[in-house]
């Protein structure tokens, strides 16, 4: 039940909201904008449905709203059937629920009812409880996936939230903090988030303060919400604990993950700053679970949120958030590395010296010896052959070799096996198994970690924090010829940043870990910085990782298992394109066997494609029938690499892996 009463906002409305709403004008016949005026034929096919609110009117209270909709070639759909409105909801604003309270979104009616026009529009008359004319109104509007009225024609799901004035015109203030855009970054657009909701502004529509009210669950309200499901401070219901733990991998409660600033004179999320801006208990609770306000346990007691602003003035409030970060950053872009690989033969095979220069941010060297107490980890991860790799994390079957993991600085230690030459840090390794093609190129993965306490190097100890740094990717040959490179355009890890941040640290706690810059990139034909993941390959080789197999190590597969919505998913819903640029299928050509289960192997397109699907016994025997080997010995995997004949019929692509050769 709405509990609203109206006189209570008068006077906030008339300091804050009201003043906007006078500078427009009014009436019952108010629009945003000219309805539709559909022309033509009506759609048969809806491979995109655009819903537009082409006017608001209201009578003694009561809204109608018309609704258009088009396919994607702009001609409008009729026969529309499981179309609702959602959520009709107000912005109560600032302050006007109690002193310091942040402005809420409060629903106030729905409607599934309509009348279909049969031009494209559709009219909804929505009964309302406590609406305000004074108020902002959002009309959240939904089409599931489903089918026209024959019941054929599929219609894709869409959602639309479009804001109003009290009277039917735009909208003169609105609260949109956070853009559905920045979440797509991590949550495929269109995809469900939660539910079977794909906007950030449909969740605020319904996660409002009465539903907490009404549910007696404080966490269900959107401001709080939103911050358990990102971090691992605290959680609960189905299913969550898990997500939140993964969401608090992806984001290391970096609050600028998600809250960014729109571009100047855009005329997007004006209320961006909002979470610097306007403190309150309930959001702040979300993550300080430690926190009893009402209490006084972990804080100054208080009521309500009517002096928070009091000290936690919004540079203060960023400041705590986000200097750790912007910490980071400084620190990390103060250093680089550059690397050689340098092969010679000898009487009994090769040896291969791997030097490394550490240089400041203006491009000078420093020399190793002055920074090596500083230094925690740097460490170098020798393979062979980068489009795929003959030594194994473990010992490869193939041939009994092993990646070479060298610790050249431990602790501000030298390592008897490295030297400072020239200021250098310089490491030879013996005999490594160079061959012919691919196999005459040699690859080194270098991590750095320093120890620091902010912005400045401190001597490393224990207790003393560490900052994984820049890593570097050196290419060496044998033969002196222009070394092999393995292929960048089918993932840039600039994808990888729009989760992950430019500051994530991969595998800081056992290794030195490292983070992925331009120092990795490398130039392609079209002139662009690309910078790739195949240094990974130095360590997720086709024979797995540490589990030879049974954690689906090798590249092709790990990235996958952890990022797919299968058994391994991260984030519901995730879509091939969101990693990937393209699939270079090409690369299957030099392939060999990748270990698909503890000692056992499969033939490369099977392996890969089992890093997301499972193999029903119908799978098995379909693959195998092509070509494939799945889960058998490396020798007959290896044999058959290049005999499964899967592209014959499939023709997978970004934005359709299912796709087949008709």
């Amino acid at each position: 039940m709405m509990n609203v009463k109206n006189t209570q906002y008068a006077l906030l409305l008339a300091a804050s909201a009201v003043s906007l709403a006078l500078t427009g004008c009014g009436g019952d016949d108010g629009t945003d904008g000219t309805p539709g005026n559909p022309g033509g034929p009506a759609a048969d096919v809806v491979n995109i449905l655009n819903l537009d609110v082409t006017k608001v009117t209201y009578q003694d209270g009561m809204p109608t709203i018309e609704v258009f909709a088009t396919n994607e070639e702009d001609l409008p759909v009729v026969g529309l059937k499981d179309l609702e409105v959602k959520a009709v909801a107000q912005l109560l604003p600032q302050g006007s629920t109690g002193a310091g309270d942040s402005a809420q979104w409060q629903k106030i009616g729905a409607e599934k009812t309509f009348t279909d026009h049969k031009n494209g529009n559709y009219s909804f008359t929505i009964a309302l409880e406590g609406y305000n004319s004074e108020l902002t109104q959002r009309y959240n509007v939904i089409a599931s996936a489903s089918t026209l009225q024959d019941g054929v024609t599929s219609v894709p799901r869409t959602e639309l939230s479009e804001d109003f004035s009290g009277d039917g015109y735009q909208a003169l203030y609105s609260k949109d903090i956070v853009s559905t855009e920045t979440c797509a970054s991590c949550h495929a657009a269109g995809e469900a988030i939660y539910h079977s909701y794909t906007s950030a502004e449909t969740c605020t529509s319904c996660h409002t303060q009465e539903m907490a009210d009404d549910k007696d669950k404080p966490q269900v309200v959107f401001n709080h919400l939103i911050h358990n499901v990102h971090n691992d401070a605290k959680m609960y219901g189905r299913n969550l604990d898990d997500s939140a733990e993964k969401a608090h991998g992806l984001l290391q409660d970096n609050c600028q993950t998600c809250h960014l600033e729109p571009d100047a004179d855009s005329g997007e999320l004006t209320e961006w700053g909002n979470w610097t801006r306007v403190p309150t208990m309930e959001t702040c609770t979300s993550c300080h679970v430690d926190i009893d306000f009402k209490a006084g346990q972990g804080h100054s007691q208080q009521n309500d949120n009517s002096n928070c602003i009091a000290c936690h003035k919004p540079s203060w409030t960023e400041e705590l958030h986000m200097s750790g970060f912007v910490d980071k950053k400084a620190l990390i872009d103060q250093y680089a590395m550059e690397a050689t690989l340098t092969a010679l033969a000898t009487g009994s095979g090769s040896d291969t010296t791997l030097s490394i220069t550490i240089s400041g941010a203006d491009g000078v060297a420093i020399d190793a010896a002055t920074l090596l107490a500083n230094i925690e980890q740097l460490e170098s991860i020798t393979n062979v052959g980068p489009n795929f790799p003959i030594m194994g994390y473990n010992s490869s079957p193939g041939n009994g070799e092993h990646k070479v993991l060298i610790k050249l600085v431990e602790n501000g230690v030298l390592a008897d096996n490295a030297q400072i030459i020239d200021g250098r840090l310089v490491t030879t390794i013996a005999n490594l198994p160079y061959g012919e093609g691919d196999t005459d190129t040699a690859f080194s993965f270098i991590g750095l970690a320093l120890c620091n306490e902010g912005t400045d190097l401190v001597p490393c100890g224990e207790g003393v924090d560490s900052t994984s740094m820049k890593a570097e990717l050196a290419h060496g040959t044998l033969s002196g010829e222009a070394p092999s490179v393995r292929h960048t355009d089918s993932v840039n890890f600039g994808a990888c940043e729009s989760c992950h941040g430019t500051e994530w640290e991969l595998h800081q706690d056992h290794h030195a870990g490292f983070v992925m810059t331009e120092q990795l990139g490398r130039i392609n034909q079209a002139g662009e910085m690309i910078v790739g993941v195949d240094g990974c390959v130095a360590c997720h080789t086709p024979d797995g990782t540490y589990a030879s197999g049974a954690n689906k190590g090798a590249l092709e597969m790990k990235l996958h298992s952890l990022h797919s919505s299968g058994d391994y998913g991260i984030i519901s819903g995730m879509t091939c394109s969101q990693c990937h640029n393209d699939f270079n299928l090409d690369a299957f050509k030099v392939k060999g066997a990748l270990a698909t289960s503890a000692g056992l192997y499969s033939t490369p397109i099977a392996a890969t494609c089992s890093s997301c699907h499972s193999h029903s016994d119908s799978f098995k025997t379909h693959a195998e029938g092509q070509g494939a080997i799945i889960d058998g010995s490396y020798e007959a995997a290896n044999d058959a690499a290049q005999l499964e004949s899967c592209f014959l019929c499939h023709n997978p692509s970004i934005n359709d892996h299912t796709s087949v050769k008709m």
